[in-house]
């Protein structure tokens, strides 16, 4: 029987699981944590814990900021619920009913460290720690599926005189709760759905907050009344920054909703994949590791219906595991990646955007879909997530109380 190792226990992992077994792999899932969910599995704690970052970015009282409609899987999807947006702790009971329907946790070892994935051979070597006993052990496999999220290595950007800055700084994915704000004058820094969002939460808590960004089209309505923003930073100083446009404001807080990096500590340099920017390289349709086929890459797209694209990444992936399709050669897998590059950076695309999906992912899934003969996503799932990132930036405050139900597989309809 093939073998086959998954790297994680999030959405990606999970329904790479589902998948593989389906196929009759051998399945074996690492998981670093001691359950099921990933980056939706809270933790009090930051930075390093027994010599190891702590994955999640999670934060207390979480709810999504996308409706749990197109965020299940395309044939396991969410309850019944009265409302759209869901909280955290919903979302990892749903993962539970997902790998209890599916069986899955039989197939995963829970608190287990990756440390090395090293292609020996015909095999990839897989060296796995045990958190709990410190044991450390050497696996082998014919398959390997990477499914560690991207939304666990913080992201900083380079500020001139950054350093000097004598307030307190933190990175969204160190955020727990808004009370370590309380009182004080803080600047969030980024614009990005986190940096809007983290803006109003932490304004109940801090004195004033400044969110300085450069994206154009976001109005000054959809903040609490102590949420003003600025153009980008220009530089900063012991006390607070200068903005481009030439003010100057003191704060006792920077927070950084800087986005996140793709990491895989674990591969090996000789594994094939290296990031450059914020874009993964070489893969065939964003998820095939084109030097070392044996490999695959879940879930690395953003602003898509996550769930529902790294199910139809994975049986994309099982369709030539399994030996249902048959790979194009690496220079036609090459060219494939190349062609699409190409005309992204034409459009003006910049490498950090190379897997950035948006308006554009209702083409992937079909691009999937249709190379390997695979059921593709529901038009609505994408119809859906659109209307829902149009909400989110015109009614920030109060997006999290629209009601949506999908009506069939191209319609849906708001309730309220």
């Amino acid at each position: 029987m093939t073998s086959i190792c998954i790297i994680g226990a999030g959405t990606g992992g999970l329904c790479s699981a589902r998948h593989a077994i389906e196929n009759g792999f051998e399945t074996t899932v690492f998981e670093l944590s001691d359950r099921i969910g990933g980056t939706w599995v809270y933790n009090d704690a930051t930075g390093v814990v027994n010599g190891i970052e702590v994955h999640s970015s999670m934060y207390k009282n979480l709810r999504t900021n996308l409706p749990k409609e197109v965020m299940g899987f395309p044939d396991f999807e969410i309850a019944e619920n009265e409302v759209s947006y869901v909280r955290s702790d919903e979302m990892l009971d749903f993962f539970e009913q997902y790998a209890d329907h599916f069986k899955l946790k039989q197939h995963i070892r829970f608190n287990s460290y990756v440390i090395r994935v090293v292609k020996k051979n015909e095999k990839w070597q897989v060296l796995v720690k045990d958190v709990v006993t410190n044991k450390i052990a050497f696996h082998y496999f014919d398959k390997i599926l990477v499914a560690n999220g991207h939304y666990h290595t913080p992201n900083y950007i380079e500020i001139p005189n950054m350093k000097l800055f004598k307030g307190e700084s933190m990175h969204s994915h160190d955020f727990r709760t808004n009370e370590v704000f309380e009182g004080k004058a803080v600047l969030v820094i980024g614009g990005g759905p986190s940096g809007m969002d983290l803006s109003n939460i932490i304004s109940r808590a801090a004195k004033r907050v400044t969110i300085s960004h450069h994206v154009t089209d976001i109005g000054d309505n959809i903040f609490f009344d102590n949420v003003r923003q600025k153009p980008d930073v220009r530089e900063l100083d012991e006390h607070g920054a200068f903005f481009v446009d030439g003010s100057y404001e003191q704060f006792d807080t920077i927070f950084y909703c800087t986005g996140f990096k793709y990491a895989f500590p674990f591969l090996s340099v000789d594994s094939g994949i290296y990031v450059e920017d914020k874009y993964v390289q070489d893969l065939y349709k964003q998820c095939i590791n084109i030097r070392n086929p044996s490999m695959a890459l879940i879930g690395l797209p953003f602003y898509v219906c996550a769930a529902q694209m790294m199910d139809l990444q994975a049986r994309f992936v099982m369709s030539y595991y399994s030996g249902k399709n048959t790979l194009p050669s690496p220079e036609e897998m090459l060219k494939d990646t190349q062609d699409r590059m190409n005309k992204l950076w034409n459009e003006g695309y910049r490498r950090r955007q190379a897997h950035m999906l948006g308006h554009n992912q209702v083409h992937y899934y079909t691009d999937l879909a249709e190379t390997a003969g695979v059921k593709n996503i529901k038009a609505v799932m994408a119809k859906l997530h659109d209307e829902s990132s149009k909400c989110f930036n015109e009614n920030l405050l109060h997006f999290r109380e629209d009601i949506f139900r999908i009506v069939d597989d191209e319609n849906f309809i708001k309730i309220n």
